[in-house]
């Protein structure tokens, strides 16, 4: 019971720090051409700020460019610029995570590989 009582509390305790607040827009241009290309930019009163462009790609998909932001709990803004083409959604911001560097074998190894191809080793 006392777990109960606890768990209760801390849901409300946690439902009160949500807020309800309304966003307004303070920025909404949306352009859409009959061509397939496309441009919108959306700006919030929260910090949110998107732009992105569309264009028709060779192979009849769209691709895109563009960029948003929003603020982060310590009051900085993050921003996302990303490019969205033939070769997938390619975000790049210092907030993403980024790999492990290899070790210095897989080096070796890569180049030991890079020589057999070229003396013709094939492996099946």
């Amino acid at each position: 019971m006392k777990i109960i009582v606890l768990a209760c509390l801390a849901a409300v305790a946690v439902a009160a720090k949500l807020e309800d607040r309304v966003v307004t827009l303070l920025r909404d241009d949306r352009v859409a051409n009959e061509d397939g290309t496309f441009s919108y930019a959306v700006q919030a009163d929260n910090g949110i700020n998107t732009a992105v462009e569309g264009v028709v790609g060779s192979a009849g998909q769209i691709n895109q460019q563009g960029s948003y932001t929003y603020t982060l709990a310590d009051g900085t803004q993050a921003v996302v610029t990303f490019v969205a083409n033939e070769n997938g959604f390619q975000p790049s911001s210092s907030i993403l995570p980024t790999p492990h560097p290899l070790p210095a074998h897989v080096f070796e190894l890569l180049e030991i590989a890079e020589r057999q191809r070229a003396a013709g080793i094939v492996f099946n």
